[in-house]
């Protein structure tokens, strides 16, 4: 959980209390939201009164039972139930304070805690519901635009599955082209010598022929 979501659970809570508050009939309720540098552990403070000490009791009986059925949170600590001039609940991140009117008055915690930005329930409730609004509609355009996200990465994987496939098959023709032997290169073919042309015989003479003849005679 981010500190935004723990923040916002912890007004829920204070929301919560603040509407036991209200239905038990209390007067004057307030959620102080505490200044980080004089707020110590808790971040709000409910501030709520009462006409007397049976209904002081009866509040913060209902704030106990709402937080412990609808979220499973319990106070930390109780103080002043024995009384109930002044019953204090701590929750840690907040704290409710629960007064008779008179007890209040005398006290004075608003004044005490005037770097404290005040809210009635009803301003905070408003916050609350428009923080929330907020949040869920950043959560209903981050998953609209998932799948969207989806469909590309799936796109460049087939993409990438597809150029993959076409190397893996273009690979054994590349080898068997790069293994094949290398034609040896032809070489030249002698011209044939040009047969010699017999040079014309001379023609003897008829009176040497003639000559022979009568020799031999």
């Amino acid at each position: 959980m981010t500190t935004a979501d723990a923040h916002q659970q912890i007004r829920i809570l204070v929301q919560a209390a603040a509407a036991a508050c209200e239905d038990k009939k209390g007067e004057n309720t307030r959620i102080l939201e505490l200044d980080p540098v004089d707020s110590g552990l808790s971040d709000f403070f409910l501030v709520t009164s009462a006409t007397n000490t049976r209904q002081t009791i009866a509040i913060a009986d209902e704030i106990e039972y709402r937080l412990k059925k609808e979220f499973g949170v319990y106070a930390n600590s109780v103080e002043g139930r024995r009384l109930g001039e002044w019953i204090l609940l701590d929750y840690v991140d907040f704290v409710v304070h629960v007064f008779v009117a008179e007890r209040r008055d005398f006290y004075d915690i608003e004044r005490l805690r005037k770097s404290a930005r005040p809210y009635t329930p009803e301003e905070f409730d408003a916050e609350l519901k428009a923080a929330l609004s907020t949040k869920t509609l950043a959560a209903r355009k981050k998953a609209s635009a998932a799948p969207k996200k989806k469909a590309a990465a799936k796109k460049v994987a087939v993409k990438k599955a597809v150029a993959k496939k076409s190397a893996v098959a273009a690979a054994p023709a590349a080898a068997k082209k790069a293994a094949a032997p290398k034609a040896a290169p032809k070489k030249a073919v002698a011209k044939k010598a040009a047969p010699a042309k017999a040079s014309p015989k001379k023609p003897v003479a008829k009176k040497t022929v003639a000559a022979k003849k009568t020799k031999k005679k």
